[in-house]
């Protein structure tokens, strides 16, 4: 399990195709020399399998369910990706669940600062941004206001939900952590809703149709 809490970014250097998966090469000095091959760690939000671990580099195979749900399939050479390794057990949760089980490719509307660029007191490196994002249609029922949302697979907070689009405020640090600033508007986006409302949603799809009565009670009692 991950937290959505980016470690660093990595840089992707090479696609290779390789009998029916997609091999990725990808450059992280200071992961790549903590990872044993076979280990887990999420890559722009989702979980690979790292093999051939070099002290600055590792390999990940990506299936074909993974090209056609995920961006990664689609990235060039000199692509920054957001790396997070799973978190051990007994650390604190410093975002939300995140499982590297992306649901589907959003794509990236625009990325603004909330300053703007014109003003004389305009620093790309303080200033807060905001962040619009298209969520594909089988992932928006699981969009709530001030709910969490993995994108990229960073832990982010929803805070305003318009038809297919979810805006989100970026701090300073999020923005140049993270892969972030390198993205332009189109650009496709790994999205992850929080399995929690996955599951809230699942069990309410149930009681409708058992004529259960769901109420705050119940919701409290299951952990909700």
């Amino acid at each position: 399990m991950f937290t959505g809490i980016i470690e660093q970014t990595g840089t992707l250097i090479s696609l290779t195709d390789r009998g029916g998966v997609r091999r990725i090469t990808v450059e992280a000095p200071g992961i790549a020399n903590r990872m044993r091959e076979g280990d887990s760690l999420a890559v722009s939000g989702v979980c690979l399998t790292a093999l051939d671990v070099e002290p600055t580099y590792f390999h990940a195979d990506l299936a074909q369910e993974t090209l056609d749900r995920t961006s990664l399939g689609s990235l060039k050479p000199g692509a920054k990706v957001n790396l997070e390794l799973p978190t051990a057990a007994g650390s604190p949760l410093g975002g939300h669940v995140v499982q590297g089980h992306v649901d589907g490719t959003g794509e990236l509307r625009s990325l603004e600062p909330l300053i703007s660029p014109s003003r004389p007191d305009f620093n790309p490196e303080t200033t807060d941004w905001t962040l619009k994002v298209r969520v594909p249609e089988n992932v928006r029922q699981w969009m709530v206001h001030k709910g969490s949302v993995a994108i990229e697979g960073i832990s982010l907070t929803i805070a305003e939900i318009d038809g297919d689009t979810i805006s989100i405020a970026i701090l300073p640090l999020t923005y140049w952590r993270t892969n972030l600033h390198t993205l332009a508007d189109g650009a496709p986006i790994n999205v992850e809703a929080d399995v929690l409302v996955k599951l809230a949603y699942q069990q309410m799809q149930s009681a409708k149709k058992s004529d259960f009565d769901l109420t705050e009670e119940w919701l409290v009692a299951n952990g909700y």
